[in-house]
């Protein structure tokens, strides 16, 4: 048991309770994002399940419900990989919705063969990255409006064999799926620092965290890797232990003005030299909004 509560982690200690506060989670039909939707449902919160797959989350929507008593789990379809769906869900949201406290952008794409999104850009950046991105600017308004309020980047320990490298961003050059993966993260990590940079002063806060390696079906595009997942499985996290630094970063009082940090085991971790770039934060920032067509000064 010592050695699987070190494998295991810290967890969220925190009893804050989240009646009146609505969550979006993207990705939330399966592994962490399912716990975290769990975790803060049986909190009271109104949590929106953001999913490509609409049936493999209300199937995870009605376990949430029947398990917290919960009714407010509710399923919404976004699919990460196109732009026009991520307006669309961003459009239907503040159609249906007041406010929104805490936006925690968790789905991620880990090792895939190479291929483009609708938009054609590379899928671990487009997904990890610039379909994040674009949901966060479009919520950002009511974000505002509700502060205090929270934006929650998933990225990983993988950002530090991480580079931006604008020469080559959609990967047509030379593409490695292990590395556009690692890209992908440590855009989210620069991403995380340079929005805490402008939202200071706002109540909003962006933080980013590493979940811990996590048995989930992030592996299912790579024979090798779930082979090597499985074998060496027992000092990797359950999706509940994954999750306690998302719902830590989501939830915890201290948290509260806490923004641009990057956590794992729910508490302050260590960020490559990559990851503290101020330069490339402010140029990655520019670069995306010109991909995206969007102006978010």
């Amino acid at each position: 048991p010592g050695l699987w509560r070190y494998v295991a982690g810290g967890r969220c200690q925190s009893a804050a309770r989240l009646e009146g506060k609505v969550v979006i989670i993207t990705g939330a039909n399966t592994g962490i994002g399912k716990e975290t939707a769990r975790d803060l449902a049986q909190r009271g919160a109104r949590v929106i399940i953001a999913c490509r797959d609409i049936a493999k989350a209300e199937a995870a929507a009605s376990e949430i419900r029947a398990e917290t008593g919960n009714q407010q789990v509710i399923v919404k379809k976004l699919d990460l990989a196109d732009t026009k769906s991520i307006r669309e869900f961003a459009e239907n949201f503040l159609a249906e919705e007041k406010k929104l406290h805490v936006l925690i952008n968790n789905a991620g794409v880990m090792l895939c063969p190479y291929s483009k999104t609708a938009d054609g850009f590379e899928m671990h950046l487009g997904v990890n990255h610039l379909g994040h991105f674009l949901l966060t600017f479009l919520l950002l308004e009511c974000l505002k409006q509700s502060a205090p309020s929270r934006i929650v980047n998933v990225s990983s320990l993988a950002h530090h064999g991480g580079r931006i490298r604008f020469h080559d961003l959609q990967g047509e050059k030379s593409y490695n799926r292990g590395l556009a993966y690692c890209h992908s993260k440590l855009a989210n990590v620069l991403f995380t620092r340079e929005l805490a940079r402008r939202l200071q002063g706002t109540k909003v806060t962006a933080n980013a965290l590493h979940p811990g390696s996590v048995s989930s079906e992030l592996v299912r595009h790579s024979f090798v890797m779930s082979w090597l997942w499985k074998i060496f499985s027992f000092f990797l996290k359950s999706p509940c232990e994954g999750a306690q630094t998302s719902i830590y970063c989501a939830v915890a009082e201290e948290l509260e003005s806490v923004t641009g940090q990057y956590f794992s085991d729910c508490q302050p971790a260590y960020v490559s030299p990559h990851g503290r770039d101020d330069e490339t934060a402010k140029k990655l920032w520019s670069v995306s909004c010109e991909l995206l067509g969007i102006q978010w000064d």
